[in-house]
C-alpha cells in the first residue's frame, strides 16, 4: 500500500502540468500571437488591404473588356455573311476581316494575360487589327446603296457601333484601374509589402504608333483650280479700200 503512495504522487503531478501548462509555454504562446498581431498591423500599415482591393478592381474591369471584345467577335460573321451577298467581289476586305477574327480566337485570352507584358502586346495588337478591318468592311458598304438598306445589315451596323462604344468605355475603366493598381504597388511603403508578395505592375493598354499621334496633322486649304482663260478674240481685218468706196 505505501508503495503506490509515490506512484499516485508523481501520477497527480502529471495531471497538474497536463491541465496548466508551464510558464515558459504561456510565454511563448503570448509572444507568437504578439508577432501575429504586429504582422497584421505592418501588412495593413504597408497597403496589404489597399493592393487586394486595386487588385480586385483590375481583374473586374478586365473581365468587362473580354466580354465587349467577344461580343464583337460574334458579331462579325453575320455582318460579313450579309456583306458578302451583295458586295462578294469585295473578296479583300472581307478575307481581311475573317482571318483577324481567326487571329484574335487564336489568342487565350485568360485574367493572367494581363500579368504578362509581351502577351498582353500581342492581343492588343490582334485586337487593333480586327477593328480596322471591320472599320474598313463598314467603308466599302458605303459605296452599296442596296447594302445599305437592308435591314439585317443596319441591324448589324448598329450593334457594332454600339459595340465599339462599349469597348472604348471598358477599356478606359481599365486603363484607369491598372492606373491605380500600379501606383499602389510602386509606392513606398506598399511597395516593400509588394516585394515580399512578389507582385508586379500589370500591363496596360498603350496608345498605338504614338509618334504619329503627337505629330501635328498638316491641314491644307487647297484653292479650287481656277478656270481656264478664254482664248482672246480675233482680231478684226483691216477693211479694204474697196469696200470702203474709195
Amino acid at each position: 500500500m505505501a508503495g503506490n503512495v509515490p506512484l499516485a504522487i508523481a501520477t497527480h503531478r502529471r495531471h497538474i502540468r497536463n491541465c496548466f501548462p508551464s510558464r515558459l509555454e504561456n510565454i511563448m504562446r503570448m509572444r507568437l500571437f504578439a508577432v501575429l498581431v504586429i504582422a497584421a498591423s505592418l501588412l495593413s500599415g504597408c497597403g496589404y488591404n489597399q493592393i487586394q482591393i486595386n487588385d480586385e478592381a483590375v481583374n473586374a474591369a478586365w473581365s468587362e473588356v473580354l466580354n465587349q471584345y467577344k461580343r464583337r467577335a460574334d458579331l462579325i460573321p453575320n455582318l460579313v455573311s450579309v456583306v458578302q451577298g451583295y458586295a462578294s467581289h469585295e473578296k479583300e476586305v472581307l478575307t481581311r476581316v475573317t482571318e483577324a477574327r481567326a487571329n484574335v480566337a487564336g489568342l487565350k485570352a485568360t485574367p493572367e494575360l494581363i500579368n504578362d507584358p509581351a502577351a498582353f502586346a500581342k492581343f492588343q495588337k490582334a485586337q487593333g487589327e480586327l477593328g480596322g478591318a471591320l472599320s474598313r468592311l463598314l467603308v466599302v458598304a458605303e459605296n452599296y446603296p442596296q447594302l445599305k438598306a437592308d435591314a439585317n445589315f443596319r441591324d448589324l451596323q448598329a450593334q457594332v457601333e454600339g459595340t465599339e462604344n462599349r469597348i472604348t468605355v471598358a477599356r478606359n475603366r481599365y486603363i484607369k484601374s491598372v492606373q491605380e493598381y500600379n501606383v499602389s504597388v510602386r509606392t513606398f511603403p506598399n511597395n516593400l509589402t509588394a516585394m515580399v508578395m512578389s507582385w508586379k505592375p500589370k500591363a496596360n493598354f498603350t496608345v498605338e504608333d504614338e509618334k504619329a499621334m503627337s505629330t501635328p496633322p498638316a491641314i491644307k486649304f487647297d484653292a479650287p483650280a481656277a478656270p481656264a482663260a478664254a482664248a482672246p478674240a480675233p482680231a478684226a481685218a483691216p477693211a479694204s479700200p474697196t469696200s470702203a468706196g474709195y
